[in-house]
């Protein structure tokens, strides 16, 4: 019989009454990232999912390597199915498990007895296999406590199923499952990590980019796209809002005040990507912001900043320090890139002196003298919108 893809739900296993809308969502984007590879059956029984190739031309590793970054799996193995008999179980060990089986120096046999109408319990029938191995491996030694290599035997509804450890998946919960929102998506470390780490909790994204040509180059820009597309790995494709921002960075550095001037341009990029999440269905902001690390980024700033907006700001990386950070984006791949030198727009006309603790007050008096209505309508107006898988 051909592999299987076994996948264990993590904490999907969890859920109450709404359980069920969680592994179809799940299920639902397997198959949108399995496409490329064949067609597969995929289906949920037990606490856990089977993915099944439908015929000899599916590409049964390549889907492999895809949902090892698919959020809402804990879990996967590559697996075998059998007949539930023994001497079928033991059979197809030997066959899938032997190379490594002859490999190792100690191993054992763990068994799930999902089935419990098959006649032997899961110890009875570790030691059957195991023992059998055991003779026919010289090379293998028991050791049920700190084994080199373990045969995993699951025996479950329709058939059992023969595979070694599983390798951990990416976790979290499907994305789609707890709504969509509008990621600001610069050049930078921070915002790629900061919508990696909100999409591993269920929420699909759109993405915004600021571009102010030609302060920022097209090389800029497309080092911003190229971001987003390691990033569909996780969120699978993805929609990027281009804004040309650099009319409303050119207004600003001749009205505002020099100090105020990152504040009040965070509070222009605010409003304008809660125009994109009305025009998307998002119901939130996600930045890349982390307390303390920049003058833009102290408390006052960002209540300042975050209050010009009706949608919550969710911000995963706020309490991180930025080795946390690096770690996460080198995991995820988007770190090489993100170092790439490209200016973004956040670094064009960076005041001498920033205001660290600004208060409302003054923010808006500054911004009193500013059309921002207009200024929002012709940004949202001239948006490129880049679709990126």
């Amino acid at each position: 019989m051909n592999e299987i893809i076994l996948i264990k739900l993590g904490e999907l296993v969890l859920k109450g009454l709404n359980r069920r809308s969680f592994e179809d969502k799940l299920q639902a984007n397997i198959h949108r990232r399995l496409h490329t590879f064949g067609q597969f059956r995929v289906y949920t029984r037990q606490s856990a999912t089977y993915v099944e190739p439908k015929d000899d031309s599916c590409d049964v590793l390549g889907a492999y390597e895809a949902l090892k970054n698919v959020f809402g799996i804990a879990g996967l193995s590559l697996a075998r199915p059998c007949e539930k008999d023994k001497d079928a179980i033991l059979a197809t060990v030997k066959e899938f498990l032997g190379d490594q089986l002859s490999r190792a120096h100690t191993f054992k046999v763990e068994t799930k007895r999902a089935d419990k109408t098959f006649p032997m319990t899961s110890i009875q029938l570790s030691q059957y296999v195991g023992g059998l191995l055991d003779d026919a491996y010289e090379n293998l030694q028991v050791d049920v406590h700190n084994p080199e290599f373990t045969v995993h035997v699951e025996v479950r509804d329709y058939a059992a199923y023969v595979h070694a450890d599983a390798e951990p998946g990416a976790g979290g919960l499907p994305v789609g499952i707890n709504g969509r929102a509008v990621s600001l998506l610069s050049g930078g470390i921070d915002s790629p990590v900061s919508s990696y780490m909100i999409a591993k909790r269920g929420v699909a994204l759109d993405m915004v980019h600021f571009f102010s040509y030609p302060y920022t180059s097209p090389e800029a820009k497309d080092k911003v796209l190229e971001l987003a597309r390691l990033l569909t790995a996780y969120t699978g494709r993805l929609t990027v809002h281009v804004v040309p921002f650099t009319a409303i960075q050119e207004e600003l550095r001749r009205s505002c005040p020099e100090e105020l001037f990152t504040i009040v341009m965070r509070r222009f990029m605010m409003r304008i990507s809660q125009e994109v999440a009305k025009r998307c269905g998002a119901k939130a902001l996600v930045t890349g912001e982390c307390l303390g690390q920049v003058a833009s980024q102290t408390m006052e700033a960002m209540m300042v900043t975050g209050g010009v907006v009706e949608l919550p700001v969710l911000r995963p990386v706020v309490g991180m320090d930025k080795e946390e950070i690096v770690q996460i984006a080198r995991k995820i791949g988007t770190y090489d890139t993100s170092i790439l030198p490209y200016e973004d727009c956040c670094t064009v006309f960076t005041p001498r002196h920033p205001r660290l603790r600004p208060t409302l007050a003054e923010v808006e008096r500054a911004e009193a003298k500013l059309d921002i209505d207009a200024m929002v309508q012709a940004a949202v107006d001239g948006i490129e919108r880049v679709q990126v898988q």
